[in-house]
């Protein structure tokens, strides 16, 4: 054989592999597209996350009230939407065509996942070889944390698209002729996120990197050798670029708050943020411990990658400051807009729960992506050196595949032995109170705008309630709306329990099974029997069951 039929032949096998790797990404991408009304895979190390029963109702609670009940806002209860509009007004309109169901919510959270494929691919591709780009995707598709997350109807897949959405564009602003107004698309593209999270906020280090460092890479300072390094960071057309993204932000969203102020709403949106402001610890030293708190809750994504992440980035940093002369590698590496802004985003987003002190395991979500691209980038870099270092990449990306082979197993699993036993239970419960009338068909639970999510049933929240005059507590509220029916999980928080005794006494009726956490793994319906007159509170006498109640659960 010619060594020009070797080389073909060799073309050849390299498209095929590629093929065959590509429609395996295609085929791990589409498990998370089904059996979407499913729950959230039991017992799995996140099983602690309460987005699973929760966060999918409040956060769509606007749009699902638009269309069963006619009016997005319900006085007094947990109105998110003034704060994060964007996710409620996209299933407002999905709903048009799907009607309100979980599968259309969910359905949604994933397409953005797809589209944080292609991102992904288009952010890494044009700077590494397509074997990187490739294997970036592999990480995410086969990731059992990202398979579990994907699958809710929460903020972060969106975030995550409207984040690399807006690097595509920064990395590429040298490029383009006119950059100016794709920067100001840029800031409106940042307006979006804070639209959708607030904790967007902390991904503004890594777009203003992305802006910057784009800028130097592209070599327009190159022809003024007087200049410092420090000061050719500072480029004129990237200073107006960057510039021009935060007068378009400050536009936008300045106009929506002015907006939700005109309207009234402004309290809402404070509330959003009071719920979510953890107490701190009273140590001095307490940043530390939530940051490390914080950066080893980053296993929750993943046992051997995340540690693989955390290795590699040490190694671009000390290579890059210790030995910069031998390391061309690692200081190119280092001032990648790309690999600096995953480096950013991610440590913004551990920055946010640091300073939360309060990490859970959804808000990791975001910080799987950037670290999975940190890793493909890393390994292709360190292949392309010659020596012990390429020697360590062969060993990395060796761990990479293995981990990543283990992880479809898991993932494969899941998709494979869908349950349905929190779907179940709230369609039971719903039942049960249809053929057991009792007053007001309207549910007071911590679960409410989930399951009304899952079978139109009204409902309010026990748990949040924005505060007004007009209902200043839980108590409020209740006496107003007069609702028949209250669930808790499992047992009864003394808190809640006083508020409903000012106005009913308590009659439990029913228990529904539903996932695999042994604190919540039963919802507990409760009949509300309105009382002759209302209690009054005097310290904790309402705090425990009543003559009148019937309770059997404990209350904790």
């Amino acid at each position: 054989m010619s060594k020009v039929s070797q080389l073909s032949a060799k073309s050849s096998l390299v498209r095929w592999l590629y093929a065959v790797w590509v429609v395996v990404i295609g085929v791990f991408a589409v498990l998370h597209a089904l059996n979407l009304a499913a729950d959230f895979p039991n017992h799995t190390p996140w099983h602690i996350d309460w987005a699973k029963y929760t966060d999918e109702g409040w956060y769509g609670n606007a749009a699902v009230r638009a269309h069963l009940f006619g009016n997005w806002y319900v006085p007094g209860d947990f109105n998110p939407a003034p704060a994060v509009p964007l996710w409620p007004f996209l299933e407002w309109v999905l709903f048009f065509f799907t009607g309100v169901n979980i599968e259309a919510a969910r359905g949604l959270a994933v397409g953005f996942f797809f589209a944080n494929l292609i991102l992904s691919y288009a952010l890494i591709r044009p700077r590494a070889p397509k074997w990187v780009a490739l294997l970036a995707l592999t990480l995410m598709v086969t990731s059992p944390f990202l398979y579990c997350f994907s699958r809710l109807a929460i903020l972060e897949p969106m975030l995550t698209t409207l984040m690399l959405a807006a690097l595509n564009l920064a990395v590429r602003l040298p490029q383009i002729r006119r950059p100016v107004p794709v920067a100001a698309g840029i800031g409106v593209l940042f307006t979006l996120m804070m639209l959708t999270k607030t904790t967007a906020i902390f991904l503004l280090p890594a777009l203003g990197w992305a802006i910057f460092a784009a800028f130097r890479e592209r070599g327009d300072v190159a022809t003024d050798s007087a200049r410092s390094s420090l000061r050719s960071w500072f480029h004129l057309r990237a200073m107006r670029c960057a510039a021009t993204a935060t007068v378009a932000f400050a536009f936008t969203f300045g106009a929506w708050m002015a907006l939700v102020i005109a309207l009234g709403y402004f309290g809402d949106y404070k509330y959003l943020l009071f719920i979510n402001k953890y107490i701190k610890p009273t140590e001095f030293y307490w940043p530390l411990l939530s940051f490390w708190w914080s950066l080893h809750a980053s296993i929750w994504v993943d046992r051997i990658l995340m540690p693989l992440a955390g290795l590699l980035i040490a190694a671009v940093l000390l290579s890059a400051t210790l030995v910069r002369k031998r390391a061309t590698w690692a200081s190119g590496l280092l001032i990648d807009p790309v690999f600096g802004a995953c480096v950013l985003a991610a440590g913004g987003y551990i920055l946010f729960m640091t300073y939360q002190n309060h990490p859970q395991p959804r808000y990791f979500a975001l910080v799987a992506v950037f670290c999975f691209v940190i890793i493909a980038m890393s390994i292709g870099k360190l292949s392309e050196v010659s020596g012990l270092l390429r020697i360590f990449a062969y060993g990395a990306a060796a761990l990479t595949l293995l981990a990543s082979l283990a992880n479809g197993i898991v993932t494969t699993n899941f998709a494979s032995h869908p349950e349905y036993t929190f779907v179940n239970a709230a369609r039971s419960l719903t039942r049960f109170i249809d053929q057991h009338p009792n007053g007001n068909r309207l549910l007071v639970s911590i679960s409410g705008d989930e399951i009304t999510l899952i079978t139109h049933l009204q409902s309010l929240c026990d748990d949040f309630s924005t505060r007004t005059p007009e209902f200043p507590d839980l108590s409020a509220k209740l006496d107003y709306y007069k609702p028949g029916w209250w669930a808790t999980w499992n047992d009864i928080d003394p808190g809640t329990l006083e508020d409903l005794h000012t106005h009913y006494s308590l009659e439990q009726v029913a228990k529904f099974k539903a996932f695999d956490d042994e604190e919540r793994n039963v919802i507990v319906l409760f009949k509300l029997h309105p009382l002759p007159e209302a209690r009054v509170i005097e310290g904790n006498n309402l705090q425990q069951p009543l003559p009148g109640d019937k309770i059997d659960i404990v209350v904790e």
